[in-house]
């Protein structure tokens, strides 16, 4: 399990109390969290769409991926009920036969058992995924059939050992699953239930034949999902992706951004020689604005570390972000010391929780619209302190 030694510093205790509450009942009102627009201090516009959001929204990263296998059900079952606003229900890639599954990358080979599945043995093999050779199980040489025998397993087990007890216990969940599974619990809740899935390397799935956009696009209309105000947010790493989607549906859409100095891979094979750092100018947020509604930065955008791992000035990306008239919803904050800036690290425990409160201070105080992250009850608690500050 976690390192020991912790549950008494501030926070944990109340956090790991919460999660307790959390498996006697489904419901958020049996935590005592708040729900998705009442929430204590959140600013919020009372409109529809986007602007009935609280700000800063908090967001289930794959679910509460800091307490189940990420992108299972249960994973984003449990980031409801720990009180997130919108939960990143399902990182899109597709199978052999044309459906949309929910995997953090279409290699499987660390997120499912199939490696236990000798039936699959020969499945196994090495592709180029966006420059990158890797090695294992790829969601498009599978059946939906196929993929539904295996089971979800932990990502980063030396993290987070203590998901490592759920290992096996839930299948891989399909875009239409997660579709009625957000019906069901907006009825459930009595309010709206917001989902964030994201469109993984399209250019990639392109070359082999399919249609990541039209895919989306298609499941999008036949749940009433491809209006404006819809409750979903659709990403993509890849901004010609994001600017296909806006000419086949109306969802709200965000352009995902890596680092100052890396290339989306839809322009590494287009030849675009634009980088990120190109795309957070005030003219290419101008452009980005033109079909999208927000841009999803890594946190280093919003404020850079130093040599040291250590926060430095915030960048004006988020003034310069809501001249141009997009949200920021920056990724990701967790409360695992490794993912921490050093200013906010206890010990040096792999598994270890630092002050994850501190780092949502920081980051909440740059006027960020939202935020993803691992452990939503903390950013829900965050929020409510920032608030009340």
């Amino acid at each position: 399990m976690g390192t020991r030694g912790t549950d008494e510093r501030p926070g944990v205790a109340g956090r790991r109390a919460l999660l307790g509450a959390a498996m006697l009942g489904a419901g958020g009102a049996v935590l005592g969290l708040p729900g998705t627009a009442a929430a204590a201090g959140a600013r919020t516009g009372g409109g529809r769409g986007l602007d009935g959001l609280p700000t800063p929204a908090i967001i289930g990263h794959r679910g509460a991926s800091g307490y189940r296998p990420e992108h299972t059900i249960a994973a984003y079952q449990l980031a409801l009920d720990l009180g997130a606003d919108i939960v990143e229900a399902g990182d899109l890639v597709p199978t052999a036969d044309g459906h949309l599954v929910c995997r953090h990358e279409p290699e499987i080979g660390g997120t499912t058992d199939v490696a236990d599945h000798p039936e699959f043995a020969d499945r196994r093999c090495t592709k180029t995924l966006d420059g990158e050779s890797v090695t294992g199980w790829f969601t498009e040489d599978f059946t939906l059939a196929e993929l539904k025998t295996l089971r979800a397993t932990e990502r980063i087990p030396t993290n987070r050992p203590h998901n490592t007890l759920y290992d096996g216990r839930w299948e891989i969940p399909t875009f239409e699953e997660v579709l009625r599974w957000q019906d069901e619990q907006t009825r459930i809740r009595g309010r709206q239930v917001w989902i964030y899935p994201e469109l993984k390397h399209p250019t990639y799935f392109r070359g082999l034949g399919l249609d990541m956009e039209e895919l989306v696009a298609r499941v999008l209309r036949r749940h009433r999902r491809d209006r404006r105000d819809s409750p979903v947010i659709l990403q993509s790493f890849e901004p010609t992706s994001i600017e296909r989607m806006s000419a086949l549906v109306d969802t709200p859409s965000v352009v995902l951004l890596w680092t100052a100095d890396s290339r989306p891979w839809d322009f590494e094979e287009s030849g675009d020689p634009r980088t990120v750092a190109d795309l957070v100018t005030p003219e290419g947020l101008a452009e980005i604005a033109s079909y999208a509604r927000g841009i999803g930065p890594t946190l280093d955008l919003v404020i850079p570390r130093d040599s040291a791992g250590r926060l430095t000035r915030p960048t004006t990306l988020v003034r310069d972000a809501h001249r141009a008239g997009l949200i920021l919803h920056p990724y990701t904050v967790r409360n695992e010391n490794p993912f921490l800036p050093a200013d906010f690290r206890e010990g040096d425990a792999p598994d270890g929780y630092g002050d994850v409160f501190g780092a949502y201070r920081a980051y909440f105080a740059t006027g960020i619209d939202g935020v993803f992250t691992d452990q939503p009850d903390t950013g829900v608690l965050a929020r409510e302190d920032f608030a009340n500050r």
